[in-house]
């Protein structure tokens, strides 16, 4: 193993707060000289916070380090969609977007494709009613979904992503999701493109035996799963094996060193 992608909430932090021993992997990751990229389906802030917010926590990094479904969803909408884009997406996250034509938040027509972030609390049936009248447009516009994740764990426990929403509108509307995030395999391959690395000398490092695990391996790439954040005993009962699992990140160099000697 060459190379490792490192989720975020759930890995290196819960909520605001630090996984202890995160900083110092981080940092002993940074000190071999390991190529990573942080790859994270977060879609309530932009890039930019997130640096400051492991920045705070002593993980020092850039946004050209961190791998996000709002990065990969510009550069599709780049390359395929001619004419304006109706961002469902919260406030902060719509500087991820700049410079692309935009549809204004109050229209209920006219969009060339429909952008899903999570919300969270925004979510009402106003909002995701609005979302479906776009979508049944007679050109069928295209569903964008940054990432399909279940849920995450917050400070005041589990609560739904972005994946349930965009199902909702896939059920009503007959329209597949283009995914732009975990678990679609192009998600990860792009990063690896990032990354300069082969999916097989790659380690992905999460909590999510779905999302990260399975998804990562089904492309290659050996999944590392962490007994922090959304982790579940009963993870490991099913039919998917982790390649590792680590008590926690801080596991990691060691773990790293011992299938290096």
């Amino acid at each position: 193993m060459k190379a490792i992608l490192f989720d975020l909430d759930g890995v290196l932090y819960e909520g605001d707060r630090p996984i202890e021993g995160a900083a110092e992997c981080i940092d002993w990751c940074q000190r071999q000289g390991i190529p990573h990229l942080f790859i994270t389906n977060t879609t309530s802030r932009p890039r930019s916070m997130l640096v400051a917010k492991l920045e705070r926590m002593g993980i020092r990094t850039d946004s050209s380090a961190i791998f996000s479904p709002p990065v990969a969803a510009r550069q599709w909408l780049e390359k395929q969609v001619t004419g304006p884009t109706a961002l469902f997406v919260p406030e902060a996250t719509r500087m991820e977007f700049e410079g692309l034509v935009l549809l204004p938040e109050n229209a209920d027509s006219g969009a060339a494709a429909v952008v899903l972030g999570d919300l969270g609390e925004r979510w009402n049936f106003a909002l995701l009613n609005r979302a479906f009248r776009l979508l049944m447009a007679t050109h069928q516009p295209p569903l964008v979904a940054l990432g399909m994740t279940r849920y995450w764990r917050a400070a005041e426990g589990l609560r739904l992503d972005v994946g349930p929403f965009v199902a909702a509108l896939e059920y009503a509307t007959g329209t597949p999701p283009v995914v732009l995030g975990k678990p679609a395999a192009s998600f990860f391959l792009t990063a690896l493109e990032r990354l300069g690395a082969a999916p097989e000398e790659t380690l992905m490092i999460g909590d999510d035996i779905r999302s990260d695990i399975d998804a990562a391996q089904q492309v290659g790439i050996r999944g590392g799963l962490v007994r922090t954040g959304k982790f579940l005993p009963s993870d490991l009962e099913g039919d998917i094996t982790p390649f590792a699992v680590l008590e926690s990140v801080a596991g990691l160099p060691g773990w790293w060193q011992s299938h290096h000697d």
